[in-house]
């Protein structure tokens, strides 16, 4: 039977930014970084969660034909897909490390249903919140 999800896929439009930003701002970690011709699979993971990788990935064929990853590339640049979330412990703190890293915020933190949380975008689009764990 099933044991854990392994990798959630994120569509991103260059991987090279993407691994910088996710590496060199949010501190993760290269987990796979291979290439078939010219597809790439490409992980990162926070240290915290080894088991959990997300896939860095371009919307390209075989997965998707042409016209459709095409959709896919405009629809993320437009922060259409669902947010992320990540727990931090303190929300405040965070988002002044992040934005210090240069990490672009749509909305700057916020206290609100009985939490405090705050957006970014990555360079692709890909939008992600940042929810302060409750004490």
């Amino acid at each position: 039977m099933i044991k854990a999800i392994g990798v959630v896929g994120l569509y991103v439009n260059d991987q090279d930014e993407a691994l910088d930003f996710y590496v060199k701002k949010l501190e993760f970690e290269v987990q796979v970084d291979v290439r078939n011709g010219n597809y790439r699979w490409l992980t990162v993971r926070h240290p915290g969660q080894p088991t959990f990788e997300l896939g860095l990935f371009l919307p390209q064929e075989p997965v998707l034909d042409a016209s459709t990853a095409q959709t896919m590339r405009e629809m993320v640049a437009k922060g259409a897909m669902p947010p992320l979330v990540m727990v931090v412990d303190d929300c405040q703190a965070t988002y002044r490390v992040l934005k210090s890293r240069g990490v672009e915020f749509i909305q700057e933190p916020i206290s609100r249903f009985g939490g405090t949380d705050a957006n970014f975008r990555d360079p692709s689009g890909n939008a992600w919140k940042l929810i302060e764990a409750r004490k």
